[in-house]
């Protein structure tokens, strides 16, 4: 059977939007009250799985994510890109177009990275032109801003996903997080966003189990002290993640070389190593590439068809110009494996540790803390 979203529980498209419903004093899937202000903290690449793992490093933040509605669901894919545009429109991957890590542009006969890989022919607002939560609250005459490392300033990602909020830039993780307080201090009504990408870094390089990402964990939990006093009483915290991840041991990092028949009919390989979006020759041999597929990686991963991925759910609605980008065969990761292409592999992916894009419980389930009025 075919994994399908959970479409009966908030999720990571909730966060923001109910946010900024509770600053307008409406009723929202989180159940927030109301408030003057808010702030939602995301830290890349936190999966509830290794934080329970690690609990004896995460005491504060574990204490402020409650028994019931304490853990999301991220949405399909996993992945930073599709997530945080998830989180940011409120609406899936499906709707906002950002299908994956990397994605198929059929216009430009090409694959586009869709954290870094914005350019003439995939320009951020044409690409992704849906309303931001930061642009609707601040035609309202709220102030919306992002705080985050200076280096996604002025990127393309951030003008799809980001805009309408200014962005102030702070170095540390501590620093970033006491910021996101100060700002809820006053009168103004205000709605914050604080960016961590610090633990999705040493998950990647080391691994989710590694002392490098139980350091990054340490970090963030002192970092966390101002929040558990300093939050005005009519203001309220989130903090939530994209994904989390898993570790993916090298003898399992599968490398399929370039006359392996898999490859057979594919013209383009976009996605990620644990959710491989596969582009034809010929759209008309999708049942066929999937059948060669499954013959060979059926006790590893799904492997459907676009119609199948679409008609189960997995990218929510879709539209258009989504459609047109995921893949015609999808391969989803359900064992602790990654694919890659020989021809395309490079020495950093391939000694990636951390991994995220599929279904997998550690990289779907993600921790939903609160604080101030919205601990109450």
């Amino acid at each position: 059977m075919l994994p399908a979203p959970r479409g009966d529980t908030p999720s990571l498209a909730d966060v923001l939007t109910s946010s900024a419903a509770a600053m307008r004093a409406e009723p929202n899937p989180l159940g927030l009250p109301a408030v003057r202000s808010a702030a939602v903290l995301l830290v890349d690449g936190l999966g509830m799985t290794a934080l329970q793992q690690r609990a004896g490093h995460a005491r504060r933040l574990l204490a402020a994510i409650p028994s019931a509605g304490g853990v999301i669901e991220s949405g399909f894919p996993t992945t930073t890109a599709s997530a945080l545009a998830t989180l940011t429109t409120g609406r899936s991957s499906g709707e906002h177009g950002l299908v994956g890590y990397s994605a198929i542009d059929r216009a430009g006969d090409r694959v586009v990275n869709q954290l870094t890989g914005w350019d003439e022919g995939m320009r951020p607002r044409d690409w992704q032109p849906l309303p931001t939560v930061f642009e609707r609250v601040a035609a309202e005459g709220i102030d919306a801003v992002v705080v985050g490392a200076e280096r996604y300033r002025d990127t393309g990602f951030t003008d799809a996903v980001l805009r309408g909020a200014r962005f102030e830039a702070r170095r540390s993780i501590a620093e970033r997080i006491a910021r996101g307080v100060e700002l809820l201090a006053g009168s103004e009504r205000r709605l914050v966003y604080v960016y961590v990408p610090e633990l999705d870094m040493a998950g990647h390089a080391d691994g989710v189990q590694s002392p490098l990402w139980t350091t990054r964990l340490d970090e963030l939990d002192a970092a966390l002290r101002p929040l558990d006093g300093a939050v005005p009483a009519d203001a309220g915290v989130l903090l939530t993640a994209d994904h989390g991840m898993l570790d993916v041991a090298p003898h399992r990092r599968l490398v399929l070389g370039a006359d392996d028949p898999l490859w057979q009919g594919i013209r383009h390989v976009a996605g990620e190593p644990r959710c491989l979006h596969l582009g034809l020759e010929d759209p008309a041999d999708a049942e066929l590439v999937r059948d060669r597929w499954l013959e060979a990686e059926a006790a590893r991963s799904w492997v459907v068809t676009r119609d199948e991925a679409v008609a189960a759910g997995w990218f929510g609605p879709v539209g258009t110009a989504a459609l047109s980008r995921i893949g015609d065969v999808i391969v989803a990761a359900r064992a602790q494996v990654a694919y890659y292409d020989a021809r395309m592999a490079t020495e950093r992916s391939l000694a990636m540790v951390g991994q995220h894009g599929s279904f997998s419980p550690d990289e779907l389930r993600v921790p939903l803390a609160r604080w101030g009025a919205f601990a109450r």
